[in-house]
This record gives C-alpha cells, structure tokens and sequence, in this order.
C-alpha cells in the first residue's frame, strides 16, 4: 500500500481523490492523508511516519507549499513530493525543483497522468527505502562477519568457490580471560555481559591494530590469526600489549572478594587451512583455520597459567632473537603422544 500526503486548501478535493481513485482505496493499493496548510502538513507527518509521497499545492495560508518542501528532509529525509498547482510557469516549476520536488503536475489535474505520476514516485521512495536498509543491514553484517569473509564476498566467483580453500603459512592466537567463568556465576547476566564486551574491546583494538583479525569469540575466549610479513611478531607484540593493558584493568567486587581480569595466551605458527569449514546444503559456514598448528595453539593456551603467554620450541627457535622468551619445560598436552617443550614469552 501507497501511503499519501494531500496539501491543499480546496475543500472539495478531499472528495474529489477519494472518488477517484475509489477503487485503489477499496483495494488498499491507496491510503491518503488530507492537511490544508504547510503547518497541518508537518503534523500529519509527524503523526504518520509511514508516508510515502507528498502531494501539495504551492499557494496555501499559513504556509505554502514552497516552504513546506524546505521543510519535508527535515520531517522525513525519505519522502518525496508532487507539487499539484495551478502555478504551472516555468519560475515556479524551476523554483519548487530546486527546493526538491520530485515532480509537478499542474491543474487542472489529469487524474491518470497523476495516477502515473504517484506510482512514478511511490516506486522511487521504495526504492529508497530497500537502499537504506540495505545499507543499515550491511553495517549490522559488519558487526558480526569478519572483514575478511565479506572481502571474499565481493569476489567474483565466490558463490561457485564458498568450499575452496587455501594454505597458508600464518600464526594463531588463543587468548582466555582467567576465572571468567566462576566470577559469572555470582554476577547478573547484564553485568557479565557488559564486563566481557570491554574485556573483549580492549583485545580488539590490540588485534587489528598490528593487522590481524579476529576469528571468533569463544566464550570468554578469543581467536585471532596473523598473516603477511612478520606474522609472528605481529602476534607476540599484541598479547604483550594485552597483557599490559590488562594490567590496569579495574578490579571487580565479587562478594568480599577482589578479582583482576587476567589472561592466558597461548600462540602458534605454521602451515594451516584457510577457508570455509561447514555444511553447503545447511548453508551454514563458518570462514576460518584449520590444522595441527591451530589445535596445538589452543592446547599451549590451555597450558599458560594467568599472565602467561606460552609458546611452541619451534615458536620459540623463530621469536628467539626478537623476544625474551623463558624455557617452562615439558608438558603433556591433550591428544598429543609424545609430552611437550613449551617456553614463556616474557617481554
């Protein structure tokens, strides 16, 4: 349904419209809105969001239509208005297109050539509508899709390649927020929830500012992946300044109790799969790494204790003249056969 906004001073073109076009209203195609004046205009307005186009004559009390259309972006920056007036010259054709009319129509109105008239307009105000939320919905997408998986979006072919894959030489990156889970227990869900974004904020800006990306929150748990020159440097250098920040975190009151946001980091790098991981007939696809290096990453940061960032022998033969890093020794990590040498990054 078309939602329309008359402006006109005749008393008897209420009447006149409705006869018209009697039938599209009976078939809610039409919805019409009548004001008199510029000023009664502005309140319909505001009493009815939903309006599509505005329909108004120029000479009115009060205020005339070349005012009103001054004042329609402000009413509703999507609407659009026919000016319908027997002030057909060009001065004041000129005039009411400059100050943003869509169209005019002059009377005496030709109802069919002002029927094709507000389709016409309806047509461009919807239009503008599904580009405004598609607008909206892609910075929402934005939000929760990484920038590297709308990058692949864009590619030409992506629809036909949505399970290929690549590898890639690349370092990964599991951060866990210490104690989180037990201090959830005793806290409102707003709170844990509000506590956990800022945590998360703050490892966020870390990530991106050294160019790596995020590849997904795991409770209160985040994975990150490095690629290009000095992917492994790059790493490092953002869970040491996480660490840091995380050192002037505030503490929280937890029932006579202090707790200090904390974190466990545990780092990889090597040869892994990049791509979409998940099932194409669910349509359901999660864009990410896969691989040795990445489940031995998440094993080293299950290892780290709180304020720990731990680190392969092979990690550690390649950071070693750029790090100081400390040997931890041998450890038996999940689903690995033989035990372990871990080291810890120290600064």
């Amino acid at each position: 349904m078309a939602k329309i906004l008359v402006v006109d001073d005749e008393a008897d073109l209420e009447l006149l419209v409705k006869q018209k076009f009697r039938r599209k209203i009976r078939e809610n195609l039409y919805e019409f809105v009548f004001a008199h004046n510029g000023i009664e205009a502005l309140e319909r307005l505001a009493e009815n969001p939903d309006i599509d186009i505005v329909l108004s004559d120029i000479n009115m009390p009060e205020m005339d239509g070349l005012t009103l259309l001054t004042r329609l972006p402000a009413a509703n920056p999507l609407i659009k208005a026919v000016m319908v007036s027997a002030y057909g010259d060009m001065e004041n054709i000129r005039m009411a297109m400059n100050r943003g009319a869509f169209d005019f129509v002059c009377k005496p109105v030709n109802f069919e050539d002002l029927e094709l008239t507000m389709d016409k307009t309806v047509l461009h105000v919807q239009q503008l509508r599904e580009t405004m939320k598609a607008i909206k919905e892609n910075n929402i997408l934005k939000m929760y899709v990484d920038e590297n998986v709308l990058n692949f979006m864009t590619h030409k072919e992506f629809e036909h390649s949505l399970l290929a894959n690549e590898t890639l030489d690349a370092t990964v990156m599991f951060i866990d927020i210490c104690g989180f889970t037990a201090i959830s227990e005793h806290l409102p869900a707003n709170t844990v929830v509000q506590l956990i974004n800022k945590l998360f904020d703050l490892m966020v800006k870390e990530i991106i500012a050294q160019k790596g990306h995020v590849d997904k929150f795991m409770g209160d748990a985040v994975m990150a992946v490095f690629r290009g020159d000095y992917h492994l440097d790059r790493a490092i250098d953002v869970a040491l300044a996480i660490r840091e920040q995380f050192k002037t975190a505030e503490e929280i009151a937890l029932e006579g109790k202090v707790f200090t946001p904390q974190i466990s980091v545990g780092i990889n790098a090597g040869e892994m799969v990049s791509g979409n991981i998940g099932s194409a007939s669910l349509r359901r696809l999660d864009y990410t790494v896969i691989g040795d290096s990445v489940n031995l990453a998440q094993r080293l940061q299950s290892a780290a204790q709180p304020g720990q960032i731990v680190i392969s022998e092979e990690v550690y033969e390649r950071a070693k003249e750029s790090f100081n890093c400390q040997r931890i020794g041998e450890v038996n990590l999940k689903n690995k056969a033989k035990a372990v040498m871990i080291y810890e990054v120290v600064d």
